[in-house]
């Protein structure tokens, strides 16, 4: 695949003819990186750090997940764990090299199940963004409301992002609101009727898909049979991994590396997206993977 100057959006196609949109950062010839972003989210997630990375010698491709952002929404639902799986799989395809792919929650759980049920080496490194195949109750019912509300879309950018304010509550009161709106518009669509709604499709925190999700011992046991070096970041102020779920991983998964990210909640890289990023260079670094 030719790619254009860093930035550029480019698209993949699924195995069941949908359009997966990513963005590539950095120099072609330098060692890949995938992202893959959290339930609700898009690739703009990862622009600070796809910058960072650029500069520290790593080249980055961040997707918006079928379903999410600029990728298509399936119109027979296909959001099993499977068709996740078979996306990154194409996406891995087409790389010149074996990559470090880095999975942020629902990310994360893509991640560690097509590395964790491969029979061969896929990538060469593997990184948990505060996800462990087992998480908190509460911390994923918060997320399911915030995802659930506001289906009749906002008035403005400034709804929107009061409302993000309000889900963020561990953020300070100057970081609540972005403030960037420019920004915020990237996770948005504004629709015929003039009212801006969330850019992922509502199938996504269906109960059906939910389920399907939640699968603590298929994720463990993919966990184990990472045979790749593992990093997971947890931030510390998570509702979603505790330090106990977090104690618990690495005795399963004794070879993982584990960093915590202080005033950082679920939302990792958006809360303390310096400090996250130089951690995950210095494990790229410190894995010989550069």
């Amino acid at each position: 695949m030719t790619v254009q100057s860093p930035g550029h959006t480019v698209f993949f196609k699924s195995s069941d003819g949908l359009k997966l949109a990513g963005e590539f950062c950095g120099k072609p010839g330098d060692p890949p990186v995938i992202l893959l972003h959290g339930g609700g989210q898009t690739r703009h997630a990862w622009r600070k750090t796809q910058v960072a990375l650029a500069q520290a010698g790593f080249y980055s491709l961040a997707m918006d997940l079928r379903g999410h952002g600029e990728s298509d929404w399936s119109e027979q639902n296909n959001y099993k764990a499977e068709n996740f799986v078979d996306d990154l799989k194409i996406v891995v395809a087409s790389l010149p090299a074996k990559p470090v792919i880095v999975g942020a929650s629902l990310g994360g759980i893509v991640t560690l199940i097509t590395q964790g049920e491969a029979q061969e080496l896929l990538t060469r490194a593997v990184v948990l963004v505060d996800i462990t195949p087992k998480v908190e109750g509460k911390g994923v019912e918060r997320i399911v409301a915030f995802m659930r509300s506001n289906h009749d879309g906002f008035a403005s950018l400034e709804d929107a992002a009061h409302a993000v304010g309000e889900y963020l509550s561990h953020r300070s009161k100057n970081q609540k609101t972005p403030g960037d709106l420019e920004g915020l518009k990237k996770n948005l669509r504004r629709r015929d009727d003039g009212r801006y709604y969330w850019h992922w499709d509502p199938a996504l925190v269906s109960d059906e898909f939910l389920a399907q999700v939640d699968c603590e011992e298929r994720l463990l046991a993919a966990a184990k049979n990472i045979r790749v070096p593992l990093l997971l970041v947890r931030g510390m102020l998570s509702d979603m991994v505790t330090t106990s779920i977090v104690e618990e991983f690495l005795e399963h998964v004794p070879g993982a590396q584990f960093v915590d990210v202080p005033a950082a909640g679920h939302m990792v890289a958006g809360d303390s997206n310096d400090v996250f990023t130089d951690s995950l260079i210095n494990f790229l670094r410190n894995s010989s993977l550069s």
